[in-house]
């Protein structure tokens, strides 16, 4: 298939795990993929390894200035952009009595201060052409609790909310908005913390059994990030092997 023919995407988080695996796929599929990430170097490996008209901007998604440079070098390359998809994130581990406000500030300014940040510079790109795919990801953990990371739960919880609301106000202009909730995934990042033990009480509550990877959680985005969903907004769908059915 080739949906993303003559499109521009940005994904955030494109270094590694899930993001990169996103990349690929749209770049696979005929987008023109800007590849963002806090880490330079790894973002650069990336698009290289993916190849084609794929580049790569080291991006702070919690700086404005940051996101506003992002937003020009993908304006200077190709003149437009269809679809934002915003994979970055800080996954921690702190219980409860350990989590200070400092910590807490710091994940909400990436995973939500910075959600804000690249869809409004997005959204101002694509109000004007009347299209736009802006796919957020979120998390299962938000429907059931997950302890030892209630910051984290808690500004996934506003992404999805927040994904909600600005579908609303966006539809007018022909921009859906979803929301994508991955369970727990075998990722680089999952496998250098504490949640990689966390895998076989998961596969327990799965409906389907097994470990999800970065692979199973691409096909829902680039659904969403696609035409064909052009009747989908203000949505979150749970990719989690059945874990949470809501």
């Amino acid at each position: 298939m080739n949906r993303f023919n003559g499109q521009t995407a940005i994904v955030t988080g494109a270094a590694r795990g899930i993001g990169r695996a996103i990349a690929e796929r749209l770049a696979s599929e005929g987008a023109t993929v800007a590849l963002a990430d806090i880490n330079e170097a790894g973002v650069q490996a990336a698009a290289d390894e993916i190849g084609g008209a794929s580049f790569a901007v080291a991006t702070d998604i919690a700086e404005p200035e940051s996101v506003t440079a992002l937003h020009s070098a993908v304006i200077d390359k190709t003149g437009q952009l269809d679809v934002l998809v915003n994979a970055a994130a800080i996954v921690p581990f702190v219980p409860w009595d350990d989590l200070t406000f400092e910590e807490w500030r710091r994940v909400m300014r990436v995973n939500l201060d910075g959600i804000y940040l690249m869809c409004r510079a997005a959204s101002d790109l694509m109000r004007p052409r009347k299209y736009g795919r802006i796919v957020n990801i979120a998390s299962n953990s938000i429907f059931d609790g997950t302890p030892n990371m209630a910051h984290y739960v808690a500004s996934k919880g506003g992404v999805l909310t927040f994904s909600r609301s600005l579908a609303t106000e966006l539809g007018g202009d022909k921009i859906t908005v979803n929301s994508v909730c991955p369970g727990l995934t075998d990722t680089e990042g999952v496998q250098e913390s504490p949640h990689k033990d966390a895998f076989e009480f998961v596969d327990m509550l799965q409906a389907i059994k097994g470990t999800g990877t970065p692979a199973d959680i691409v096909p829902a985005v680039a659904f969403l990030a696609s035409e064909e969903a052009h009747w989908i907004t203000g949505q979150a769908l749970a990719v989690d092997a059945g874990m949470i059915r809501h």
